[in-house]
């Protein structure tokens, strides 16, 4: 084998472009192992790991776009990163065709160049982030911060200083919103309506507004705040703006805020500032002794705050126990005795989180790389039960998030699905804007080859809408056809693959 890596400085490349290369050079023959990242140190330590000389990375640093092959022969190599190189730069003008205006380098030369914006996205590494939200908030601009690894002080000074400038930090870490009917990062397509939605949770945020969607309801608003926000240390500062945003909003007759649970004195301030605006808390794994102010309606998972939103609405809700594809107790019957044990293999991680915390109430000791429980991490011993989050940093480096990258699960579920003990795998399969184009495409035949010769059966959620690019119904029906069950919300599947390996047929239909 031999590695060849190819290094285009000053290059920024986006993450679904950097995906396109990746699988440009994976399809060239001879190809053993490709990716394309950007030089972070995280991403060249994985590309060392991956036996690249370190001398051949020694100069890259973040702004750089790297792209690496692992191949059978010199040939074969340079053929692949010739093919990678022409996915990651096939939509770029060619030299020669450039326009004289160079292209914005600064917030404050994109400003120029489309004067009227309201909203920047920053996505770039976490010790570059407060710098370039600082730039977009002096623009006069509302900030959604997708980078991560921005410390917790570097958050408070960021959100005070937009506070006082009347504008929003929306993150770090935020990876979905909707304003003003346009998505932004990784948001679903959903009808307008009249909830707004406040969530410290990214795929939280994006299984509330889809099932919105679905169940007629619409959304309003979505705004993220990022998973600290409701932290002591951040007590709250994006989500008191975005509560009296949305409750002086004359098209949101309904607030539903979304998180994981939130420090208890925060939790506390923010549920009472919804002011005369009916507001409902989704708070996933909420302590049962929690109190809420008066008029505010609590849940502790998606499906549940949902439900209670319509209530709010006047509205009642479809029945969520009902799956596709094979019956609970068909997919019993195809497993041998000694499989018990329940598998998650999630991308996104608040659906993870939920899947955690359902499971632990049902089966107990669930380990994971994020954990609920601190004494239940990894390594995780032989007849364990398991919930992984594949967003995770120990899982995407050097290569795209799950929910971008549907090929990077194949080889984990291919690994837990050998595991003799397991009855039940769990998939979420994330549509929207930025997502994968046909995520259940690239499952379907993995888990259909899973679920052979009486393997794990696979319980599936497909979260999205019919709107959506990937559309709903074709993404759920590919599922289907692989032999997958199918389930109506996030917090069934976890409860249907507690059924599927225990035999208790009763946990399907569990109430939340």
């Amino acid at each position: 084998m031999t590695v060849e890596v190819r290094t285009f400085t000053d290059t920024y490349v986006d993450s679904v472009v950097q995906l396109e290369a990746m699988r440009a050079m994976r399809q060239t023959a001879g190809v053993d192992w490709a990716s394309a990242a950007m030089g972070t140190p995280a991403n060249l330590q994985a590309l060392r790991d991956e036996q690249v000389d370190p001398s051949a990375v020694a100069g890259a640093d973040p702004n750089d776009f790297v792209i690496a092959v692992r191949a059978a022969t010199p040939g074969a190599a340079e053929e692949a990163l010739d093919a990678g190189e022409r996915a990651a730069f096939a939509a770029r003008p060619a030299s020669g065709e450039r326009t004289a205006e160079p292209e914005p380098r600064t917030v404050r030369q994109a400003v120029q160049a489309q004067p009227g914006s309201t909203v920047a996205v920053v996505s770039v590494p976490g010790e570059y982030a407060p710098l370039v939200t600082c730039e977009a908030l002096s623009a006069g601009l509302h900030v959604l911060l997708f980078s991560d690894n921005v410390p917790v002080h570097e958050e408070v000074r960021l959100k005070d200083l937009a506070r006082a400038r009347g504008l929003l930090v929306m993150g770090p870490g935020a990876g979905t919103a909707m304003v003003g009917g346009v998505g932004l990062g990784f948001a679903n397509v959903v009808r307008p309506g009249r909830v707004g939605v406040v969530a410290a949770a990214g795929t939280g945020a994006q299984e509330v507004m889809s099932l919105l969607d679905r169940w007629g309801a619409g959304v309003s608003q979505v705004i993220g705040v990022g998973g600290r926000d409701l932290s002591r240390a951040v007590a709250g500062r994006t989500t008191l703006q975005a509560l009296a945003a949305l409750r002086d909003d004359p098209g949101t007759d309904v607030i539903l805020l979304v998180s994981k649970p939130p420090a208890p004195d925060v939790a506390a301030t923010v549920l009472g500032a919804g002011g005369g605006t009916p507001v409902v808390a989704a708070l996933i794994g909420l302590d049962p002794g929690f109190v809420a102010p008066a008029g505010v309606r609590l849940a502790d998972t998606l499906e549940g705050g949902v439900v209670a939103t319509l209530d709010v609405l006047g509205r009642s809700a479809p029945a969520t126990t009902a799956t596709a594809g094979p019956s609970v107790a068909q997919a019993r019957r195809r497993l041998a005795p000694q499989r018990t044990l329940v598998r998650g293999l999630f991308s996104g991680g608040t659906l993870c989180y939920e899947s955690l915390v359902l499971l632990s109430r049902v089966l107990g000791e669930v380990r994971s790389n994020v954990p609920i429980n601190p004494r239940w991490g990894l390594p995780a011993p032989p007849g364990s039960h398991q919930c992984l989050d594949l967003g995770e940093e120990e899982f995407t480096r050097g290569r795209p998030h799950p929910m971008i990258d549907a090929e990077a699960r194949l080889d984990v579920l291919a690994e837990h699905a050998a595991d003799e003990q397991v009855a039940a795998i769990v998939v979420d399969v994330v549509l929207g804007l930025g997502a994968h184009p046909d995520p259940a495409g690239v499952l379907a035949p993995a888990c259909e080859a899973a679920m052979a010769g009486g393997g794990p059966q696979v319980v599936a959620y497909v979260l999205g809408t019919e709107a959506d690019p990937q559309g709903l119904a074709a993404q759920r029906e590919r599922l289907q056809r692989a032999g997958c069950i199918v389930t109506e919300t996030a917090a069934r599947a976890s409860l249907v693959a507690a059924a599927v390996a225990t035999g208790d047929l009763d946990l399907a239909g569990r109430a939340l």
